[in-house]
């Protein structure tokens, strides 16, 4: 296990997967600090932050990137 510069193990890193057309995966729990300072967390196993912004659950995804196709 690497060490940090005090001398502590590091923690393991935190797995992050960039999806094409979609939210960044984050291997869970995480903390997420909002432009405002707000830190708000997620307990689950895999957490889905929103990139553009159009979620209403934001940071959160909620599949709202997804295109509406016309029927």
């Amino acid at each position: 296990m690497p060490t940090a510069p005090e001398g502590r193990p590091s923690p393991e890193p935190c797995r992050v997967t960039v999806t094409k057309e979609g939210p960044l995966l984050l291997d869970g729990p995480v903390e997420v600090t909002l432009d405002d300072g707000t830190v708000v967390r997620s307990e689950r196993f895999t957490v889905a932050l929103c990139t553009c912004r159009r979620s209403r659950a934001y940071p959160w995804c909620d599949t709202s990137h997804r295109r509406r196709t016309k029927r």
